[in-house]
């Protein structure tokens, strides 16, 4: 396989496998929390395919590095009902959390062999690598932007006071423009955030 054709394929591979990852660490702590919801769907699995979503696994990724440089994308949602958690009031502000933290581990632990361990790595292992950073810290931090149907927007209604029930209503209501909003306008001002995480963890700059 030529480097050319790996390098075409290597993004797809990891964004698809950094979304699943994503997707059974929800599945994963709503079970810890007593919903076995996503497990009787067969969403506790790492094969990618009942995880794809025609949208989020295939046109947004193309969409989103035709315009920012940057793969975004993710999977079908696992499934889970809140009512089942044994936490009912901080329940699904954890599972929602559990996708964006296995992301940034991930970015973390690849970041820091990039910074440790570069000098003995190839340029082509070492390109990929910073890869995997790039993409898991970008799954981490749009994902934590506080609108539905981001996991973010799952810490927000948590802990936002009961008095501001009429904003909560407005956030779902209007929920997909404002995530068209936070694709092309919001997130694009973030990429200073992800440049300074990314130097601190590899050493590197992002560009």
């Amino acid at each position: 396989m030529s480097q050319s054709l790996i390098f075409a394929v290597f993004p797809i591979v990891v964004l698809l496998y950094s979304v699943v990852l994503h997707e059974l660490a929800h599945g994963l702590a709503a079970r810890s929390l007593g919903d076995t919801t996503a497990e009787r769907a067969g969403r506790l699995t790492l094969n990618p395919i009942p995880h794809l979503d025609l949208f989020g696994s295939v046109i947004l990724p193309i969409l989103t590095m035709s315009i920012g440089g940057f793969m975004f994308g993710y999977a079908k949602p696992v499934p889970y009902d809140p009512s089942r958690l044994n936490d009912r009031l901080y329940g699904p502000a954890k599972v929602a959390v559990a996708g964006p933290a296995v992301n940034l581990m991930l970015a973390v632990l690849f970041g820091l062999s990039m910074r440790f361990l570069g000098p003995f790595l190839s340029p082509v292992l070492f390109d990929m690598i910073g890869l995997i950073v790039r993409i898991n810290l970008v799954l981490a931090v749009f994902n934590l932007i506080p609108i539905p149907p981001l996991d973010g927007h799952w810490l927000l209604m948590t802990f936002l006071p009961v008095r501001y029930h009429a904003l909560k209503v407005a956030l779902y209501r209007y929920q997909w423009f404002l995530l068209a909003i936070c694709i092309f306008f919001i997130f694009p001002a973030l990429v200073p955030l992800l440049q300074a995480v990314f130097t601190l963890l590899t050493g590197q700059r992002l560009f």
